[in-house]
C-alpha cells in the first residue's frame, strides 16, 4: 500500500497535506486582530482525560526519536514510505521557484529513513545532488520502486533526466530520457516495469523496463490510464489545438498488446475516466445537444449511453466513487447552484437511479461525499437544503436510502434548537480552513469512524468544530476531543492519535486513546515546540509508531525542518490473546425484527473485533475475520428503476407521471430496443435470496427509439402455469407441438435471429450493445474526423468535467 505525505501550513493555520500537491514552508502570521467574530463553541460535552503515570512517560521518553535537518533550507518538503512493511521513508527537501532563478551549485536534499522515520541519512550524493521537480515529488509504485524527476531548463536538453530505485532508494539508477515530462511517471498497477508517461509535446511514451528504454506510441495525446490487465486508454487529437477537449473534439483510443495494435472507441469526446470496472466518457453527439455519458464494462469492447440527464455546457458530470460493481454519480444543476442531483448505477453502469437530491458541489467543484471504508455500503456526504442551509446525510445500503446522522450520546442541544442532529464537516470545509482534515476510516478498523463536526440543526461555520468518533460505521456518535485535530489510525483500531491544530501557534503534545476515542492521555513529546506540518504514519494502519512534522525557527531566522517519531509499541507491549476479541454484528440496532436485525445489502456480516477495554497489541499479523450469512429479500433490497419513482406515501415504484409515455435514449446504431421491468431493480452488490419479489407485478414494456410497438407480453399469473413470452420460448412451443419438419424449422429460427431487442426479465436486464469498430492504427485516421477523448488526468479522480475530472 502506498502513501505519501506532503507537508503542509498554510498562512498560520495547520493543514494536513495529503491530498497531492508538494508544500511550501508557511509564512507566520504577525497580526492576530482580522476584525472578524470568532466561532462560538459548540454544544458542551465532556472528554475523558487520564494522566500519563511517570512509568509511562519514560517508556515514552526513551522511544521517542527527533531528528533536525540542520542547513537544510529547501522551502518544500515531501516525505514518502516506500513498500509495504519495509520501514523506508524517503524526505525529499526542493525549492518551489523557478528553475532559472536557483543559484549554481544548489541542490535537492534527499533523505533516508530504514527505521519507520526515527533517524534519516542524507543520500543526496546517490541522485548526484540533482534538482528534483516539486511539482513531481517522489513516485513510488509497486514493490519498493522509486523515480525522482530531475528539474532541468527544457531548452538546454533535448530530454528529461529521471533516477530509479527497485530497492526503496539504497541505490538510484541515472536515466537520460529521449523525451521532456509533461507530468509524472505512472506506473501499472500490478507490473513495476510498466510506465508510460506523456510528453510535454503530446507524446505518449511506454517503457516495457521501468525507465530503461522508452518507445513512442502515439502522437497528440491528451490524458491516458491504464484500465484492467494491459489494457491502456488514451484521448488524442488529430490537430495540434488547445481547446480540442474544451470542443470535445477529441478520439478515444485502446491499445491491449502495449502499442503494437489499437482500437478506437468512440470520436467526438470532451473527457474520459476509468474507475473500478468503468470506462466512461462525455460525448458531444450533436453541436446543438447537451453531452451525454457513455460507459463500458468490458473495457470498451462494448458501451452504452447512461441512462441520466444529459450535461449542457453550464453543467458537469462527476464520478463521485465507483468499483467493480457500481458508480455514484452527481449531475451539476444548471447555473451557480452550488448543488446537483446524485445518481446510483447498475452493475454495468447504464442504468442510474436518483439517489440523493441537492447533492452539495461547491464553487470549487468539490464534493463532501465520503466513502466509509471501516464498514461495507456506508457512505457520508452533505446537501444543500431548500432553506439554504448545509446538512449532513449517511447511507447504509450504498445510496439506496439517506438520512440525517444521530445527535451524539454526549451532547445535549439548547431548547432554542429544533432539530438537533450531528453534521459533518467535509472537503467544502477543508477548503475555507474551517478544519484541517477530512473523516478517516480505515478497513482494517471495523466500525470506526473519526471526523469533525458540529451539533445542531444545520452545518456552522460560526461554531468551533470538535472531533467526534464512531465505533458503528456512523449510526451512533460521541464527542470526544474539543476543537480541531489532526489525526490518524494505527494498529488497526487499537490506537488512535491526535494533535491539536495551533491556528498560528505551535505544538508540542500528541494525545492518544487505547479505547477508540472514549478516554485520551497526553504526552509532551518535545521540549522545544515547533510549528506544526504534518502528521505521518505507515500505511495500512498497522503501525504503532507516528511522526510529527515541522519546522522550528532557528536563531538566524532560518527554519529548521524537525521530524518526532513516536513509537508506541513500547508502550503497549501485551499482544492480544482471544479474550481481548469480540464477535459484533454490523448494522444491527437495539429492538425491531431480531431475524432483520444486521441485514444489509442482503447479508448479514459478523465481525471478531477487539474490545473497546482491552489495551493491547493487534500487531502487523492482524487480518479482519467475518462471517456472513444471506437474509431474505425486502422491499429494502430494490430500487425504483429507470422511468420509476417512489411514491410519498407509499414504498411502491410507479411510472414517472408528468411524461408516462415518453421514451427512452436507448436506441443504438437504429437497433429496436425494449426494456421489460416492473419498475424495480435489486441495489447492486446486494446478495438477498428469497422473500420479497418484485417480479410478481405487472410488467411494462417501454419502447424506445420510436419504432413501431410489438405485442408486448401477457400479464404473469400468479399460477405455476408455464409462460412464453419472449420469441425464443414461442418457437421452442411452436417445435414441440407442431414437430415442423427441417424446412418449417429453419424459417422460424431465421424470423427469431432477426428480432432484435434487449429484455429486461426477472430484475436482471440484458442489453444488445453496438460493436465497436476495430481498426489498426495504420487505417484508424479518416479525413473527416471531427472528435477525441480525454481527461485532464491520468487517474479517475472524482470532480468536474469541466466534464469528468479534475
Amino acid at each position: 500500500m502506498i502513501w505519501r505525505l506532503l507537508v503542509v501550513v498554510l498562512g498560520g493555520l495547520c493543514q494536513d497535506g495529503n491530498q497531492g500537491g508538494a508544500r511550501a514552508r508557511p509564512r507566520r502570521e504577525t497580526s492576530s486582530s482580522s476584525g472578524t467574530p470568532k466561532p462560538s463553541q459548540g454544544p458542551p460535552f465532556s472528554s475523558c482525560k487520564t494522566p500519563l503515570t511517570p512509568a509511562e512517560h519514560k517508556v515514552l521518553d526513551d522511544n521517542t526519536h527527533e531528528t533536525g535537518f540542520n542547513g537544510d533550507d529547501g522551502s518544500y518538503v515531501i516525505l514518502t514510505w516506500v513498500g509495504d512493511g519495509t520501514g523506508v521513508v524517503l524526505v525529499l527537501s526542493t525549492f518551489s521557484a523557478p528553475i532559472d532563478s536557483f543559484i549554481e551549485g544548489g541542490s535537492s536534499r534527499l533523505y533516508r529513513s530504514t527505521d519507520y522515520a526515527k533517524s534519516f541519512h542524507d543520500i543526496s550524493d546517490r541522485i548526484n545532488h540533482t534538482f528534483i521537480k516539486e511539482e513531481f515529488g517522489v513516485s513510488v509504485g509497486p514493490g519498493s520502486s522509486v523515480i525522482l524527476t530531475a528539474d532541468i531548463p527544457v531548452v538546454d536538453h533535448q530530454g528529461g533526466i529521471i533516477f530509479t530505485s527497485t530497492d526503496a532508494g539504497a541505490t538510484f539508477r541515472f536515466i537520460q530520457l529521449p523525451f521532456h515530462l509533461v507530468q509524472p511517471i505512472t506506473y501499472h498497477d500490478l507490473n513495476p516495469d510498466y510506465l508510460v508517461a506523456l510528453s510535454i509535446d503530446g507524446g505518449l511514451w511506454l517503457s516495457l523496463d521501468f525507465g530503461a528504454r522508452w518507445t513512442k506510441v502515439h502522437d497528440g495525446v491528451h490524458s491516458f490510464s491504464w484500465g484492467a490487465g494491459n489494457n491502456l486508454f488514451f484521448s488524442f487529437s488529430h490537430t495540434e489545438a488547445v481547446d480540442a477537449e474544451e470542443r470535445g473534439d477529441l478520439v478515444l483510443k485502446r491499445t491491449t498488446d502495449l502499442g503494437k495494435t489499437f482500437t478506437i472507441i468512440h470520436e467526438d469526446i470532451f473527457s474520459f475516466g476509468y474507475i473500478g470496472a468503468f470506462l466512461f466518457f462525455s460525448v458531444m453527439e450533436d453541436p446543438r445537444s447537451p453531452r451525454v455519458m457513455y460507459f463500458s464494462s468490458d473495457q470498451g469492447d462494448t458501451f452504452s449511453q447512461a441512462l441520466l440527464p444529459s450535461a449542457s455546457t453550464e453543467q458537469f458530470y462527476s464520478i463521485l466513487d465507483g468499483d467493480v460493481e457500481m458508480l455514484f454519480m452527481h449531475v451539476d444543476n444548471p447555473g451557480d447552484t452550488y448543488f446537483g442531483t446524485m445518481y446510483t448505477s447498475d452493475d454495468r453502469g447504464i442504468l442510474f437511479s436518483k439517489s440523493l437530491e441537492r447533492h452539495l458541489f461547491d464553487g470549487q467543484r468539490k464534493s463532501d461525499f465520503t466513502n466509509i471504508t471501516s464498514l461495507r455500503g456506508v457512505y457520508l456526504t452533505n446537501r444543500l437544503d431548500e432553506d439554504g442551509r448545509i446538512r449532513s446525510v449517511i447511507s447504509f445500503n450504498r445510496g439506496g436510502t439517506w438520512r440525517q446522522l444521530s445527535k451524539p450520546d454526549n451532547v445535549e442541544c439548547g431548547k432554542q434548537v429544533k432539530k438537533c442532529n450531528l453534521h459533518i464537516h467535509g472537503e467544502h470545509s477543508r477548503n475555507n480552513r474551517i478544519v484541517p482534515m477530512l473523516a478517516l476510516s480505515e478497513p482494517t478498523a471495523v466500525g470506526l469512524v473519526i471526523a469533525h463536526g458540529t451539533v445542531g440543526d444545520s452545518l456552522s461555520s460560526s461554531q468551533h468544530p470538535d472531533v467526534f468518533v464512531s465505533s458503528d460505521g456512523g449510526y451512533t456518535w460521541r464527542g470526544t476531543l474539543r476543537g480541531t485535530h489532526h489525526y490518524s489510525i494505527l494498529d488497526s483500531g487499537g490506537l488512535i492519535v491526535a494533535v491539536e491544530a495551533q491556528h498560528g501557534g505551535q505544538v508540542k503534545t500528541i494525545k492518544f486513546s487505547t479505547d477508540e476515542g472514549q478516554c485520551w492521555k497526553s504526552y509532551n513529546f518535545t521540549e522545544q515546540a515547533f510549528f506544526f506540518a504534518g502528521l505521518a504514519s505507515e500505511p495500512g494502519t498497522k503501525a504503532m509508531n507516528v511522526s510529527v512534522w515541522g519546522f522550528r525557527p532557528e536563531e538566524d531566522d532560518q527554519p529548521m525542518w524537525v521530524a518526532v517519531t513516536i513509537d508506541f509499541q513500547s508502550l503497549i507491549t501485551r499482544e492480544c490473546d482471544k479474550q481481548d476479541y469480540e464477535e459484533w454484528l454490523a448494522h444491527s440496532t437495539a429492538g425491531g425484527d431480531e431475524e432483520r436485525n444486521g441485514c444489509v445489502l442482503g447479508v448479514k456480516e459478523t465481525y471478531r473485533r477487539l474490545k473497546k477495554e482491552s489495551v493491547c497489541r493487534n500487531g502487523k499479523s492482524f487480518t479482519v475475520r467475518k462471517t456472513q450469512s444471506s437474509c431474505l429479500c425486502t422491499r429494502e433490497d430494490f430500487l425504483c428503476d429507470y422511468g420509476y419513482y417512489q411514491h410519498e406515501n407509499t414504498s411502491e415504484c410507479v411510472r414517472q407521471s408528468s411524461n408516462p409515455n415518453k421514451t427512452l435514449e436507448l436506441c443504438l446504431n437504429g437497433e429496436e430496443d425494449e426494456l421489460l421491468t416492473a419498475g424495480y431493480r435489486k441495489v447492486p452488490s446486494d446478495r438477498c435470496e428469497g422473500g420479497f419479489s418484485p417480479q410478481l407485478a405487472v410488467q411494462t414494456v417501454i419502447r424506445p427509439c420510436g419504432v413501431k410497438p410489438s405485442p408486448g407480453p401477457p400479464a404473469r399469473s400468479s399460477s405455476p402455469v408455464s409462460h412464453f413470452d419472449t420469441p425464443r420460448e414461442r418457437l421452442v412451443l411452436i417445435l414441440v407441438c407442431s414437430g415442423a419438419g427441417a424446412i418449417v424449422l429453419l424459417a422460424i429460427a431465421s424470423a427469431v435471429i432477426a428480432v432484435r431487442r434487449v429484455v429486461y426479465r426477472h430484475g436482471a436486464p440484458v442489453y444488445r450493445f453496438s460493436n465497436l469498430q476495430i481498426q489498426d492504427d495504420e487505417n484508424s485516421v479518416t479525413t473527416d474526423l471531427q472528435s477525441a477523448a480525454s481527461s485532464n488526468g491520468t487517474t479517475c479522480q472524482p470532480d468536474s468535467d469541466d466534464d469528468l475530472l479534475p
